[in-house]
């Protein structure tokens, strides 16, 4: 148990000394020695942990995403889905901007997403699908669409202007504002054809 407790407590080390590194050099310019240094460790232990620094990078990314414990409880609350929706992308550019070495990899993968989020672990995908099934479910989002889809459709528009404000170093939050509400106006409740 000794060592299971050891071998977490340095992978924290290395991640967080990965996520400052990369914060403060970007992706490309942060070496696997420059990681070990700021973790207190040795290369080898990195290595030993972590095959490459795109592994960690995705486990930063990974436990970034993870960290959905203060939506879900708004969800449990019931809390008004647009609202909420348009609050996680908010803070999801804002770690985009803060991050933006991260970013790009999180918004630009490997593997094209699948339709469903990833069974074996929390992620973006899952959390904007959850409120999204949340929006249906109070008649804000429209019914007769699978909200997997409608999910992927958003994150697509979402990643893209990110990526675009990443490349311009810009943000305004009035704009992400103004992205999610020409979204959800595209995925709201269909109008009720009217009786004759």
């Amino acid at each position: 148990m000794a060592i299971s407790k050891r071998t977490d407590r340095s992978k924290r080390l290395i991640l967080d000394a990965a996520d400052s590194a990369f914060r403060e050099r970007g992706f490309a310019d942060t070496t696997m020695e420059d990681i070990a240094t700021g973790a207190g460790l040795t290369r080898k232990t990195v290595y030993n942990l972590f095959s490459s620094k795109e592994e960690i990078a995705q486990q930063i990314i990974a436990r970034t995403e993870a960290d959905d414990a203060g939506y879900r409880s708004r969800i449990a609350d019931n809390e008004r889905a647009l609202s909420l929706l348009e609050t996680i992308l908010l803070d999801s550019a804002g770690w985009c901007l803060a991050n933006p070495s991260l970013a790009r990899l999180a918004l630009s993968p490997d593997t094209r997403p699948s339709l469903e989020p990833p069974p074996d672990r929390p992620s973006f995908q899952r959390i904007v699908r959850d409120v999204l099934v949340l929006g249906q479910n109070q008649g804000a989002i429209r019914r007769d669409e699978d909200p997997n889809f409608m999910a992927l459709v958003l994150l697509g528009i979402y990643g893209q202007a990110m990526l675009t404000a990443l490349s311009v170093n810009a943000f305004n939050e009035d704009e992400m504002k103004r992205i999610v509400r020409i979204v959800v106006e595209g995925i709201g409740p269909r109008p009720q054809a009217k009786a004759e």
